[in-house]
């Protein structure tokens, strides 16, 4: 009779700083010895005393049989512990054990870190992301190019489709080098009148595998999307990214002309416009009024601020999120063209249609026909 295999769980914990590296597989040895007891196995762990964080990687029932093996072992409690996949454990950071050890080391001092760049190109607009076209030859040219750039600079790619990859990176002068060269790359691989039809946004930020948030890197992942799908630019860094490489590269400057870098200001309001817009796309009051009260900005400061990063008027940005949403409800057959109208904050379903036209230059109606089953 086949056994259900248990669940993996990744934990973080935050370690003070005269914490070593020594210490920390010593308490990993105090772990295997009593993991029997919880019904747990430790894979193995990574260890970063530069930013004083530790993660380990463990087979477990449950999240409290991890919780109490630790307290048996060291007392020491892991601050947040979330369910991953191993697959993308491995993608991302390379391996899910230990790292062989020399035959004349009683321990093995794994010092190496869990701290990754994460970076996320989407190659299409949102309507041809949810489309299935073709790929042109000069679009797998792209993706062959994609493909040897971030070999080259030694990225490791976590998942990919026709429209989108996400990939992680050591080293942040190798993900903005990358990223220069796919953009460079991307220039190059279409002609003129088909380059016009294409869209290249990238989005590059740093992070640690588990928050409080679930999800392997989710908080990275989330920052690095919406980097790529609201902010004006072609490459779009975090200010951490941007201080890493420079820290990195003592005589380099990052060019603005070809990378934009968000200030910490402008991540904040990124994460406030995401969660607002989330909460409220659907609702009669999603509007400038009810977005300028939740962030704390007149209408003024708020239209300078969101115009600078996107690009867009509040109202334009508002509108096209909402749209962007029904074009999901359509793709996804949630109801006829009238009631996503309406499930989409919109009074008229001509007007809806309009909007529509407007924004991805096909009706609604005749998109859903596509879709059909």
């Amino acid at each position: 009779m086949k056994t259900t295999p248990m669940p993996i769980y990744m934990d973080r914990h935050d370690i003070p700083e005269e914490i070593t590296a020594e210490h920390v597989a010593l308490m990993h040895q105090e772990d295997l010895k009593v993991e029997h007891l919880f019904g747990c196995k430790g894979m193995t762990y990574w260890c970063d005393t530069k930013r004083h964080t530790a993660f380990c990687l463990i087979e477990a029932p449950n999240r409290e049989a991890i919780q109490n093996m630790h307290n048996h072992a060291h007392g020491e409690f892991p601050h947040d512990i979330i369910e991953v996949d191993p697959h993308l454990v491995e993608s991302f950071l390379g391996r899910i054990e230990d790292p062989e050890k020399n035959e004349n080391e009683d321990l093995s001092i794994i010092d190496d870190p869990a701290f990754r760049v994460v970076m996320v190109i989407e190659s299409s607009d949102f309507l041809h992301r949810l489309d299935t076209h073709q790929l042109s030859m000069f679009t797998q040219k792209f993706h062959r190019s994609v493909a040897k750039s971030v070999k080259h600079f030694e990225g490791s790619i976590v998942r990919e489709n026709d429209k989108s990859y996400l990939i992680s990176f050591r080293s942040v002068t190798n993900a903005v080098l990358c990223a220069l060269k796919i953009q460079d790359s991307f220039k190059y691989s279409y002609p003129k009148l088909e380059r016009d039809n294409q869209r290249l946004k990238i989005g590059l930020c740093t992070g640690s595998p588990v928050t409080e948030k679930d999800g392997l890197f989710s908080e990275s992942i989330a920052l690095a999307t919406q980097m790529c799908e609201l902010i004006h630019g072609q490459i779009v860094i975090s200010p951490s990214v941007k201080s890493l490489y420079e820290n990195e590269n003592r005589n380099a400057v990052i060019d603005d002309k070809l990378i934009r870098t968000l200030t910490p200001k402008e991540v904040s309001l990124v994460t406030g416009l995401v969660q607002f817009c989330e909460h409220n796309w659907n609702k009669p009051n999603f509007n400038i009024f009810t977005l300028s009260k939740e962030l704390g900005h007149s209408k003024s400061q708020l239209y300078r601020k969101i115009k600078k990063l996107t690009g867009k008027s509040p109202i334009t940005f508002l509108r096209e999120y909402r749209l962007n949403k029904a074009l999901e409800l359509i793709h996804d057959q949630k109801g006829n063209i009238s009631e996503i109208a309406f499930e989409s904050g919109f009074n008229s379903p001509a007007y809806f249609s309009k909007s529509f036209f407007d924004k991805f230059g096909i009706l609604p109606s005749k998109y859903a026909q596509m879709y059909q089953s």
